[in-house]
């Protein structure tokens, strides 16, 4: 066949090194943009073919997110602008891996198994971040959706949820919104501007935001996107890409690991601050207090505030609607018992990984989720979203209920609910503290972090490490969680888990406590069990120096 000649001509062009292996993780492909060249090829490959078994537009976004400058990678989009099936993802990892002779095999194979009809029309999405390595790498891809005759439309410059939300709008016939930037933003915007136009006496200091764009495409778009908020934000840029290096001592991976403020931000006591990692699917906030103390606002808190602000509203509304928050065992146990004991909301624990966090939320009329790290966004089913839409638009309902509805649709346009999206997260944060007329510092307050501490221990294998109940309890190596729950007992408010590395021979220890020193030593003793039982290598662990 005339097109499998065109795949082994193209191929050539982007020779695969013998003998390297990739994994397709939950983040795609991720590593030196030097060995990416032929990933990105057969991405193209296998975005074409999904394509003609799905008959809908898939996305390729050509990102390494919050890792350093010098790597890159590649993310598949399905359909609806979710992550990629399983099954896909192993199919990803087959032909990554392919030796150059065996290309053709593994594509038949891919085809065959799946049925694919290759005379069914093909459509891909394009996109990239600002990495030096991404024009070559998503020229790549475009190379393999023509290899194959697939039709593409490179959007070139785009943060990771623009390209979920076009392949979203595309694929709904422009029912989630218009596949442009510039739909995109006129989309939010608008909303944003609805939500916040009744607000009484905005100042301009409620309306200042510092924002530090981790020096990557974060930064350009939100500058683009600037103009169309008419002033009903203003703010203040950081890190935009000018001089700065992707990443480098800056963005939301930075600000929650080292638990301090990026390079270049000069902030003032009491300002809100916020960073987005480097592809802007990611976002944290921080202020200063006024002992010059560092706060940090993870993930956590941003679920806590949002869920609190959509319960308000659906009780305001009168409307019926069950909503939940979908949390990891690494969501700090205050905010936890927030939400159960005061706010009365369904809190629901899943594994670690965006794609379990997802999957949980779309079990509720509302999911809100958020991992620590900043990354989430909240759902709403079809059911739910009728049922704000009507009230919104009933004259007869009372004037309460009624703007109460409103809100509520106003929000729903806000959201991106394809993907976490730092700039749609950032929105939406701004207008529920300005309808709600609290500070960075209230918001805070609405409950205090319990002392926690994460620790590393290196163990010649992983796999003996098996867990269950959401990663919450180990069933394996024997004896490791009675270890772990007698420990436990002797600190106040404490709980541990241990879970291993997806991508590394280590398992990880978190633990939290009354107390910053009951937490680490509770850390310390259950990580010296998980040497012990768990087949440590190196040097036992030492407690925390002073």
């Amino acid at each position: 066949m005339a097109q499998f000649e065109e795949v082994s001509q193209k191929s050539a062009v982007h020779p695969k090194p013998v003998g390297l292996v990739l994994q397709y993780g939950t983040a795609g492909f991720r590593t030196n943009s030097k060995q990416l060249d032929h990933v990105m090829f057969r991405m193209g490959l296998l975005a074409t073919l999904r394509s003609k078994k799905t008959k809908a537009t898939i996305g390729v976004m050509v990102t390494a997110s919050h890792n350093p400058e010098e790597d890159n990678g590649v993310k598949l989009v399905d359909p609806m602008g979710e992550m990629v099936t399983p099954a896909w993802e192993g199919y990803a990892t087959q032909l990554a891996n392919a030796e150059q002779e065996e290309l053709l095999t593994a594509l038949k194979d891919i085809i065959e198994r799946e049925t694919i009809s290759m005379a069914q029309e093909a459509s891909v999405f394009v996109g990239k971040d600002t990495r030096p390595s991404s024009d070559s790498l998503s020229q790549a891809v475009l190379d393999g959706v023509h290899a194959l005759g697939g039709h593409s439309k490179d959007y070139g410059l785009v943060t990771t949820p623009q390209l979920h939300y076009m392949v979203c709008c595309q694929n709904t016939q422009g029912r989630y919104g218009e596949a442009t930037v510039k739909g995109y933003y006129r989309k939010l915007s608008q909303a944003f501007i609805q939500l916040t136009k009744n607000v009484p006496n905005r100042t301009d200091d409620q309306k200042a935001l510092l924002v530090d764009g981790a020096n990557g495409i974060g930064a350009l778009k939100v500058c683009e996107m600037e103009t169309y908020l008419k002033n009903e934000l203003q703010l203040s840029l950081f890190n935009d890409g000018s001089s700065g290096k992707l990443n480098h001592l800056c963005g939301a991976d930075y600000v929650k690991v080292q638990q301090r403020a990026p390079k270049g931000v000069e902030m003032t006591a009491g300002e809100r601050c916020c960073s987005y990692d480097g592809d802007a699917d990611r976002i944290v906030y921080y202020y200063s207090g006024s002992a010059g103390r560092f706060h940090l606002l993870d993930g956590d808190k941003i679920a806590t505030l949002i869920s609190t602000y959509l319960k308000e509203l659906l009780t305001q509304a009168g409307l019926d609607l069950q909503i939940a928050v979908v949390q990891t065992a690494y969501a700090n146990g205050s905010s936890t018992q927030y939400l159960e004991d005061t706010m009365k909301v369904i809190v629901r624990c899943t594994k670690t990984g965006v794609k379990h966090l997802h999957h949980a939320a779309q079990e509720f009329d509302i999911g809100v989720y958020f991992e620590a790290n900043g990354h989430g966004t909240v759902l709403f089913s079809k059911a739910a979203e009728e049922k704000i839409q009507k009230l919104a638009q009933d004259s007869n309902t009372n004037d309460e209920r009624r703007r109460a509805a409103l809100l509520l649709q106003n929000t729903v346009n806000l959201i991106n609910q394809t993907v976490g999206d730092a700039i749609s997260d950032m929105l939406l944060i701004e207008a529920v503290l300005a309808i709600r007329g609290m500070t960075v510092q209230q918001w805070d307050a609405i409950y205090t972090d319990l002392p926690n501490r994460q620790l590393k221990v290196k163990v010649a294998d992983r796999r003996v490490i098996d867990t269950t109940d959401a990663e919450r309890r180990t069933v394996s190596p024997a004896g490791l969680q009675e270890a772990i729950d007698s420990r436990v007992k002797k600190y106040r408010q404490a709980r541990s888990f241990v879970r291993p590395s997806g991508t590394e021979d280590v398992v990880r220890v978190y633990a939290e406590a009354d107390t910053q020193e009951s937490a680490d030593a509770l850390a310390h003793e259950v990580s010296l069990a998980v040497y012990r039982l768990a087949g440590g290598v190196g040097e036992e662990p030492k407690p925390r120096g002073p």
